[in-house]
């Protein structure tokens, strides 16, 4: 499977894949509809302002990947459109539901992941979360790539890879990530060892200190 989509297309097919979940009785979408799907205010980032061509076009181009297309034996005047994710990848719901949001709302952790999926798949646990993050990770191609931990923050975040590999600026490169744990282990223990000598020391001046009493 080789899968690369600009941003717009990103957008679409989110947009596409995120109805079907959370408002089926509107789903495929007519174009309108999907223009308003994709510059929604809530639940994107970033906020997006797509005209008609900008989505259809988009479209076209998922069409040719085998992602998206006019939805057969609808009842309506009026196309509709839906996703073909399904059929293109053989997701989970729950590995349908992460890249969905991922597609919609870029980089987040796993806590902010099991949150915006609940419309659409239910996950018991973090713990659910995380494993399902990494079997996307260890797909071959993969599909989500964990990025290195941002300063000041605990959890790391995940990315879908279907506009390709990202540096984030300001993070460490993903290569160095490995090392750079190691070197902070390495002197968290060296800190550990240089407070104990420091301890140790200082009791010995002190029995040092009682010994010298005994003979003034």
């Amino acid at each position: 499977m080789d899968i690369l989509l600009n941003a717009i297309e990103a957008r679409v097919l989110g947009s596409l894949a995120e109805k079907e979940s959370t408002t089926p009785e509107y789903y495929p979408l007519s174009l309108n509809a999907l223009v308003n799907a994709c510059n929604q205010k809530s639940s994107r980032d970033p906020v997006m302002n797509l005209s008609e061509d900008e989505v259809r076009d988009a479209l076209h181009a998922l069409s040719g990947k085998g992602l998206a297309g006019a939805a057969s034996g609808a009842d309506s005047r009026v196309t509709k459109y839906e996703h073909r994710l399904q059929e293109k990848v053989n997701f989970t719901r729950g590995e349908a539901a992460i890249i969905c949001v991922l597609l919609l709302r870029g980089p987040q952790t796993p806590g902010e992941l099991r949150s915006r999926t609940e419309r659409m798949h239910h996950f018991e646990e973090l713990a659910d979360v995380q494993s399902t993050l990494q079997r996307l990770i260890n797909r071959e191609p993969p599909l989500v790539k964990m990025l290195p931990r941002q300063p000041g923050t605990k959890e790391l975040r995940y990315l879908h890879l279907f506009c390709g590999d990202v540096e984030v600026a300001g993070s460490e490169p993903t290569a160095n990530l490995a090392t750079g744990v190691a070197e902070n282990e390495r002197i968290a223990r060296l800190e550990e060892e240089v407070v104990t000598l420091r301890t140790e020391l200082a009791e010995v001046k002190q029995q040092l200190a009682e010994f010298r009493k005994q003979f003034e």
